[in-house]
């Protein structure tokens, strides 16, 4: 993630020395937008290795950090995260796990120290990457239901709002058009009979890490719980989805945005492998895609203004195109308009043509589909309502 508080070698070795550490250097990771990191070799790390990563976090104020060790130590052990090390006591008495402090403090900011976990972030998704990071998300929020009140350990929601009407007066018609009509179609949803719960909230590839052996990818670790708050567990899905379901392309190639369907189809097939999906969240979801783009559009938006306003600049500092998010919610919210005027064919290809089901959209079509042994043998069709075929 992006450096933006610079710390000397004595700084880090006293911090390092809090948890019980012997720190020897400091590498900076320079990937992401919002935290301070270093990887942290140590003096029992051999050939320039390194053991831990120390994270000082730029925003959210210790309490929450504090929060979030309880809900990876709550993960630790179903899922591949990194538990926060507990900073070592100078009257050397053994405390409970609840008494644990996990958070040490730098100017009014938290700093925390976690093992490294093993493998790669992936550059490219897979099917069955799709369907494992559906099936961990899914783990996510059934193990977390465990921790209640949820509101007392997730962090509150940022006031995405408030972005808007400060972006929106600044932005071409058409884009505020965009953002203003999916905002209000997600206000439309009945969002108080969705299930929520804590949520993880930013589970891109980037905050993922596997061993990526081709042929046997598995996942080793998820990352970067600094967002969890109460959320509807489909707009967790929604998030996750646009990342691990999207084609980045780079700047030499114009910064492409393909999203993959038949990757989408793999990973709700994974989520709902451990936990089944209500009727009102399949039909929330393509409005929740759309939305979801808008919140990261906004959030890339944001991240400009602070590092303006703030004067932040440098090799260090990172700052990813809020247009690609913004062509993403075109994109979900087409197919959206789409579908009010369209239904959704599932049958076979053989001579018979026999119908299968007929659906409200492409999503709940191809889930159908995929939950057939032969799949290959039946085709969606999409058919305009009120028109002859």
């Amino acid at each position: 993630m992006s450096v933006y508080t610079q710390l000397t070698n004595d700084q880090f070795a006293t911090f390092c020395q809090s948890f019980g550490v012997s720190f020897v250097r400091a590498i900076p990771i320079t990937q992401g937008i919002k935290n301070s990191n270093w990887f942290i070799q140590t003096t029992d790390d051999v050939d320039g290795a390194y053991s831990y990563v120390l994270t000082l976090f730029e925003e959210r104020p210790p309490a929450d950090i504090e929060k979030m060790a309880v809900i990876l130590n709550q993960l630790d052990g179903k899922l591949p995260v990194a538990a926060p090390l507990s900073v070592i006591e100078s009257n050397s008495v053994q405390t409970d796990d609840d008494d644990k402090r996990y958070v040490i403090h730098y100017e009014d900011k938290a700093i925390t120290l976690v093992p490294c976990l093993a493998g790669s972030h992936p550059e490219q998704t897979t099917q069955a990457m799709c369907h494992d990071i559906g099936a961990a998300l899914a783990m996510l929020h059934e193990t977390l239901q465990a921790l209640q009140p949820a509101e007392q350990y997730g962090v509150p929601l940022y006031p995405w709002a408030d972005v808007r009407d400060r972006e929106m007066q600044f932005m071409p018609g058409d884009e505020a058009k965009l953002m203003s009509d999916i905002w209000r179609s997600y206000t439309e949803l009945p969002l108080t009979t969705l299930p929520n719960g804590l949520c993880h909230l930013d589970m891109f590839a980037d905050n993922t890490l596997w061993n990526l052996q081709k042929g046997e990818e598995h996942l080793t670790g998820l990352l970067d719980f600094t967002e969890v708050s109460v959320e509807h567990y489909v707009m967790d899905i929604a998030i996750t989805i646009n990342d691990f379901c999207t084609t980045w392309g780079m700047a030499e190639q114009g910064e492409s945005v393909n999203f993959d369907r038949s990757k989408m189809a793999a990973f709700l097939q994974g989520y709902e492998s451990k936990r089944a999906l209500g009727l009102d969240e399949k039909r929330a979801l393509p409005v929740m895609l759309a939305k979801a783009a808008v919140i990261f559009w906004l959030l890339r938006l944001n991240v400009i203004h602070y590092n303006r306003t703030e004067g932040r600049t440098g090799d260090n500092i990172m700052v990813k195109n809020p247009d690609l998010m913004k062509r993403l919610a075109a994109y979900h919210w087409a197919h959206v308009e789409k579908s009010q005027n369209t239904v959704f064919v599932l049958s076979g290809t053989t001579s018979d043509n026999q119908i299968i089901g007929v659906f409200s959209s492409i999503t709940q079509a191809e889930q159908a589909r995929e939950k057939l042994s032969n799949s290959s043998e039946f085709a969606i069709k999409e058919y305009t309502l009120d028109q002859l075929s």
